[in-house]
């Protein structure tokens, strides 16, 4: 369960961190970006989970929703007034 709640911490950081990315990789494709945002956030849920002593069963099925949820991220930012440019 505290798992959950560090990923879903996470999440809640993931506008700001895909700001980010765009930012630093603006003149990068989106999948370059897409990618870039994927490996951030897999790196700190991996050095949460290596904290804890925890593993990912799948890691590219992990890696795959993972992306599922940045494109997710990526829509509703692109979709509302947090836009930023």
């Amino acid at each position: 369960m505290e798992f959950l709640k560090l990923f879903l911490r996470g999440i809640a950081l993931l506008p700001a961190l895909i700001q980010g990315v765009e930012t630093l990789y603006g003149a990068k494709t989106g999948e370059q970006k897409r990618e870039a945002a994927i490996a951030i956030v897999a790196a700190a849920i991996n050095v949460v989970d290596a904290a804890e002593s925890k593993t990912i069963v799948d890691p590219a099925k992990f890696t795959a929703a993972l992306g599922i949820v940045v494109d997710g991220v990526v829509a509703c930012l692109n979709a509302s007034i947090w836009h930023v440019g």
